[in-house]
């Protein structure tokens, strides 16, 4: 159907397309907000980690503290305990939310899983993008070839593994170093008189999460030698 010639649009005349523009330029400009990061935190849950579970609790909220200038962090909790017990909490983006769950969850005997721990980890990145997964533990009773071949899946996904041994055992320390190494993230130990060890080792990687390299780099120029030798074992990996 055509438009008689009477009824033809007007131009818009130099007053209105200046005034068009100089609508645009008055609106504000809505930037969108940087990602958060995301950071899966394992722990082993069985009937000796009992302890170590009630320092976690009270250091994790620091992570979120480290990690607030540089956008923010999500952490998810995952755990094992009990008879082929594995669980998994909501995401949560405050220590608050987090801790709400931790104070919740109690201890149980139980063999390990970690196993469950990296295939999770796996499927979540499947998801949506994680930055970083923790595990912290003082034991492993599975085969080490699963183990390897799931955390250099992990790794392929571009997932670090950051594997923090709580006292020592050898064997346990073998199969953890190869786990970080396979999934190009870092090993460290500690012990029940290094809370604050710990405590450096979980918000170094929260940094990590939140800002990348370049984020941990800076902050561990500021931090103790423990962070300086989780930098140093990312920066070989890469």
């Amino acid at each position: 159907m055509t438009t008689p010639r009477d009824k033809l649009p007007q131009k818009s005349s130099h007053a209105e397309v200046d005034a068009f523009l100089q609508q645009v330029k008055s609106r504000p400009i809505v930037k969108p907000d940087k990602q958060r990061g995301r950071l899966l935190f394992a722990m082993d849950a069985t009937a000796s980690r009992e302890p170590l579970w009630d320092r976690a609790c009270h250091i994790q909220g620091q992570m979120f503290e480290e990690t607030a200038a540089l956008g923010g962090l999500d952490v998810q909790l995952a755990y094992y305990r009990g008879f082929m017990e594995f669980a998994a909490i909501p995401w949560a983006s405050s220590g608050r939310d987090l801790l709400s769950h931790m104070t919740s969850i109690h201890c149980a005997a139980g063999q390990t899983q970690i196993a469950k721990v990296i295939q999770h980890g796996i499927s979540e990145t499947g998801k949506a993008s994680i930055q970083a997964l923790i595990f912290v533990g003082d034991a492993m009773e599975e085969d080490p070839a699963v183990l390897n071949r799931l955390a250099g899946q992990l790794g392929i996904l571009g997932v670090p593994i950051f594997m923090f041994q709580d006292s020592f055992d050898p064997i346990t320390e073998r199969a953890f170093r190869d786990i970080a190494r396979l999934s190009n993230g870092a090993y460290c130990q500690f012990d029940a008189s290094s809370a604050e060890k710990l405590r450096e080792l979980l918000c170094a990687v929260a940094v990590f999460a939140a800002g990348g390299h370049k984020a941990l780099e800076s902050y561990s120029r500021t931090h103790s030698a423990v962070v300086a030798k989780l930098t140093h074992q990312l920066i070989k990996s890469r």
